[in-house]
């Protein structure tokens, strides 16, 4: 029984030997040699060799049976099973390992998949591995790859490239040093930095995550996006590039490239087709002016808007808008920027500060000029409100106005259509208190004035004068005289307490966990 169990594991040996050597299937020609020992078997003519489903074709070979080598040259031609036909001007095959050497010309085809073309080819067979150097190319139905060195495997289908990496296809070129790519579902995984320009000259950056070239659709983490205004980049996108739509997630940034602004945001889209970039979830923007000062806006929303006409060009805010800047802060339901005429339009209650002056209307426009405010127009029910320096408030009110700046301050305001004024007339007077010379301030009346035009000039952001152009009816209440509702112009709304702060605009990030979309 023991002798039959040895002849059998025998058997079993020299059964895989058997299946390892490579043998001669057919030759025109062929020799015999010695050489240092060894038999070399020469081999010329309508060549074949095979070694179970591998079949080697070429126009002359040597085979070394001590060590199960070949050395194959001329239209080198491998088949493995049905699936993998390689061509080549060279070969050296080693047929214990099972690894192809190929060099010169070498096409390696996985029938109705993908064609790989380089001059320097390794194939493991027992890995089902074709591995390139110096330089290789992959070829199927939708996309062509290059790179200096990669792999492909016939298993999986999937393909790694390294170094000097170039993808296209008719939509776009890419640019890495790192990604993998599977022929079979044609999705590229990206390992690295890759930079993609799609057939419009627009480009977009991204670290890691996939593309399926087919559906075209991705989910790629870390990277950037370039639409015709802004580069968009966040910490995860998901694209579809058959509907132009670009989604990115968690920490959006938005850099313009006309303007010195940003906008930031935990979740944002790019609709290519209709050219609108949407933000929202802690959104806001800072756009820096020539001084250094920046203009910090915040909205739940925000909307960007693409166009040829630089005049049909908007920036939109809506829901809750806030905006702070040193010398103007406000507030408004909603709010659209025109680049093109460099300003600012607030709707629905808005209300705007600077230094102790709040300025409301049913809307507000602001013209910025080299990035500074240059006017405000109040428009319909306007009203104007400071408070001087004994915190009484001074009062303008009329159908519309508009104020002019200059040094970040209220030069002056110019009202139209049913004026009123109210401000308080103050003298300064020095008294001795225990050997002390102070300076005290006074209120030496009250002025007020009816008028359908007018004219308030401002000194250091407060009423200094009132000139009327129409017949003005004015009156001067001495301090005693004045009575409380003699203080309020009709409509006064002191909304001091929503005037927001730089922490309330300039929105902290949110972590991943706790951002929401809308």
């Amino acid at each position: 029984m023991r002798y039959l169990v040895i002849i059998l594991c025998l058997l079993f040996s020299l059964s895989g030997m058997a299946q390892k050597r490579v043998k001669l299937k057919h030759a025109d020609i062929t020799r015999g040699s010695i050489k240092d020992g060894k038999r070399i078997d020469w081999l010329i003519g309508n060549v074949v060799l095979v070694q179970n489903q591998t079949t080697i074709y070429c126009d002359s070979a040597q085979i070394f049976r001590e060590v199960n080598s070949v050395e194959a040259y001329g239209r080198i031609k491998i088949t493995e099973g049905d699936s993998v036909i390689v061509t080549a001007s060279s070969l050296t095959y080693d047929g214990n390992a099972r690894v192809a050497h190929l060099r010169g010309n070498v096409v390696f085809t996985k029938l109705a998949t993908a064609t790989l073309y380089t001059d320097y080819l390794d194939f493991y067979r027992q890995r089902n591995e074709a591995r390139y150097f110096n330089g290789g190319k992959l070829v199927d139905s939708t996309n062509t790859l290059t790179s200096y060195k990669g792999y492909y495997n016939t298993q999986t289908n999937l393909a790694a490239f390294k170094k000097q990496v170039v993808g296209v296809n008719k939509d776009y070129t890419l640019e890495s040093d790192t990604l993998q790519y599977n022929a079979k579902s044609k999705i590229v995984y990206f390992k690295d930095l890759t930079t993609i320009k799609d057939a419009d000259g627009q480009t977009a950056t991204y670290t890691s995550g996939f593309y399926n070239t087919t559906e075209k659709q991705s989910d790629l983490h870390k990277g950037q996006v370039e639409t015709p205004t802004y580069f968009m980049r966040g910490d995860r996108y998901t694209l579809d590039d058959a509907r132009k739509l670009y989604k990115a997630k968690f920490n959006v940034v938005m850099t313009s490239k006309d303007e010195n602004m940003t906008i930031y945001g935990q979740d944002g889209y790019y609709d290519k087709k209709l050219g609108i970039s949407k933000v929202w979830g802690n959104a806001y923007i800072a756009k820096a002016g020539d001084d250094g000062d920046t203009l910090f806006l915040s909205a739940d929303t925000l909307v960007s808007i693409e166009n040829k006409d630089p005049r049909k060009k908007r920036l939109l805010a809506y829901n809750n808008v806030k905006i702070f800047k040193f010398d103007l802060q406000g507030i408004a339901d909603s709010l659209v920027y025109v680049q093109a005429d460099s300003m600012l339009y607030f709707y629905k209650k808005p209300a705007l500060w600077n230094t102790g002056n709040q300025m409301t209307s049913d809307s507000i426009r602001v013209l910025l000029k080299n990035r500074n405010i240059d006017r405000i127009f109040l428009l319909s029910n306007a009203f104007v409100i400071g408070q001087d320096s004994l915190t009484n408030f001074n009062q303008i009110k009329g159908r519309k106005m508009t104020a002019y700046f200059q040094n970040k301050q209220i030069h002056h305001v110019n009202v139209e259509g049913n004026g009123e004024s109210l401000y308080y007339a103050l003298q300064e007077k020095e008294e001795d208190l225990d050997s002390v010379r102070l300076r005290l301030l006074f209120v030496t009346g009250l002025n007020k004035m009816i008028c359908s035009n007018m004219r308030i000039n401002f000194v250091d952001g407060r009423v200094s004068t009132v000139s009327a152009y129409v017949k003005p009816d004015a009156q001067f209440i001495p301090p005693h005289e004045i009575k409380r509702e003699d203080t309020r112009l009709k409509g006064f709304n002191w909304r001091w307490k929503e005037r927001p702060t730089r922490n309330q605009v300039e929105k902290k990030k949110k972590s991943p966990q706790n951002a929401t979309g809308p």
